[in-house]
C-alpha cells in the first residue's frame, strides 16, 4: 500500500473538513458553505463519505480528495499537504515519498485520458466535424500528434468507463479532475463534446486538459481541468515542455492567449511560443520563464480585450519582476509571426 493510500485509509474526509467547515447531513452526503469563495445562503459545498471526495457546485467549481482540500485550505503544494496529513494520520514519511505516489498516479490517469481522446479524434464518427474544424485551421497531422490533441465524446460516461477498465478508481479519476459529481453522489465525465488539448508540465508529464466547445450553445467556450495535486492554472504555461529549448536558444519567449495559437505557431516553425491558459499573465507564470530568458513578447489578440490583457500583463510584469519596455525587434522572424497570428506585440525585458 502506498503512503497516500495509507493516509486516506486512516483519515475520514468528513472529520477533516468539518474542522473548518460547518457541515450538515444531506442524504448520503454532507453540505456546507464553500470555504474557497464568497458564499450565498445556499450551501454549495458537498462532501461524499462513500467516495471520500468533495465538490463545490457554486462559483469555484472545485473538488477533489483530502489532499486537494488541504492544498487549497492551507495554500500549500502537494508535498506539504502530504506532510500535514501524514502527521495527522500518524504515518511516517520516507524521503523518497516527497513527490508522492499519488502524483505519479494522477499523471498516469491524465496520460491515459489523453491517448483515449486522441484516438477518438482520429477514428470516431462523432469527431468528423472536429477534424473538419482542425483542417480549416490548417493544423496538420504532425501537430495533432506532437500536442496529442483529442476529442471528448458527447457522452456522460465514455471516459469514466474507459479509465475504470484501465484499473483507475473513482477517487483517482475525481482527484485528476476528469469527472464531476452531484450531491447524490452521481458522477459523469467533466469534458463532453469538446476539442481536447492536453496540458503538460515542463518535463512533458500530463497534468491537465484545456477543452474547447464545438458549438455556440456550449458554455463556457473554454473549460480547464480544476486545480489538483499536479496542476495549478495560475503557474502553468501551455507548450512550455516543447518550447523551453527554443526559448533558451533564441533568448525570447513569445506568449499568446490560446492553445490553438501555440499549435499553429509551432507548426509554422516558431518553437519559442507558449500560452497563458486564457488568463492575464500571472507572477508565477512569468517567474517560470526567468530560468530560460529575460525577454518576453506578449502576442495577444488585436482587439480591445486583447489590448486590455496585454496591459494587465505589462502591469503585472512591472510590479512582480521589475521589467522595462524594450523596442519591438525588427527581426524578420517576429515580423512574420506578427502577421501570421494578427497579433499586437509588446516586448518586456528584465533590466
Amino acid at each position: 500500500m502506498s503512503v497516500v493510500d495509507e493516509i486516506k485509509q486512516k483519515l475520514d474526509i468528513v472529520d477533516l473538513v468539518s474542522q473548518t467547515v460547518k457541515l450538515r447531513k444531506s442524504g448520503r452526503s454532507y453540505a456546507g458553505l464553500c470555504p474557497f469563495h464568497a458564499n450565498t445562503r445556499t450551501p454549495a459545498f458537498f462532501v461524499f463519505p462513500e467516495t471520500q471526495t468533495w465538490h463545490c457546485f457554486g462559483a469555484c467549481g472545485m473538488g477533489g480528495d483530502i489532499f486537494t482540500f488541504v492544498m487549497k485550505k492551507e495554500n500549500v503544494d502537494f508535498s506539504d499537504a502530504l506532510k500535514i496529513l501524514a502527521e495527522r494520520a500518524g504515518v511516517t514519511l520516507h524521503r523518497e515519498t516527497g513527490d508522492g505516489s499519488n502524483v505519479k498516479r494522477l499523471i498516469e490517469i491524465n496520460q491515459t485520458a489523453a491517448a483515449y481522446f486522441n484516438y477518438q479524434l482520429k477514428h470516431h464518427a462523432e469527431a468528423e466535424r472536429v477534424r473538419a474544424y482542425l483542417q480549416k485551421r490548417q493544423i496538420n497531422a504532425l501537430a495533432l500528434e506532437t500536442f496529442q490533441i483529442g476529442y471528448a465524446l458527447n457522452s456522460y460516461n465514455a471516459l469514466l468507463e474507459h479509465l475504470k477498465t484501465k484499473g483507475f478508481t473513482l477517487a483517482d479519476i475525481e482527484s485528476a479532475g476528469l469527472i464531476s459529481s452531484n450531491e447524490e453522489g452521481r458522477v459523469w465525465d467533466r469534458f463532453r463534446g469538446r476539442l481536447m488539448f492536453p496540458i503538460r508540465n515542463r518535463r512533458g508529464e500530463y497534468i491537465a486538459f484545456g477543452a474547447r466547445a464545438m458549438s455556440d450553445d456550449q458554455q463556457p467556450k473554454y473549460l480547464n481541468s480544476p486545480d489538483s495535486p499536479i496542476f495549478s492554472k495560475s503557474d502553468t504555461l501551455y507548450g512550455l515542455d516543447l518550447a523551453k529549448d527554443a526559448i533558451r536558444a533564441e533568448n525570447l519567449a513569445i506568449i499568446v492567449e490560446g492553445y490553438t495559437d501555440v499549435v499553429v505557431a509551432h507548426q509554422e516553425g516558431f518553437k519559442n511560443v507558449v500560452a497563458s491558459l486564457g488568463t492575464a499573465l500571472t507572477e508565477k507564470q512569468l517567474a517560470q520563464l526567468t530560468r530560460l530568458t529575460k525577454r518576453y513578447a506578449l502576442a495577444l489578440d488585436a482587439d480591445e480585450a486583447g489590448a486590455a490583457a496585454t496591459e494587465r500583463g505589462l502591469n503585472l510584469a512591472r510590479q512582480a519582476l521589475s521589467y522595462k519596455n524594450a523596442p519591438v525587434p525588427v527581426g524578420p522572424g517576429l515580423v512574420v509571426f506578427k502577421e501570421r497570428l494578427d497579433a499586437e506585440l509588446l516586448i518586456l525585458e528584465m533590466p
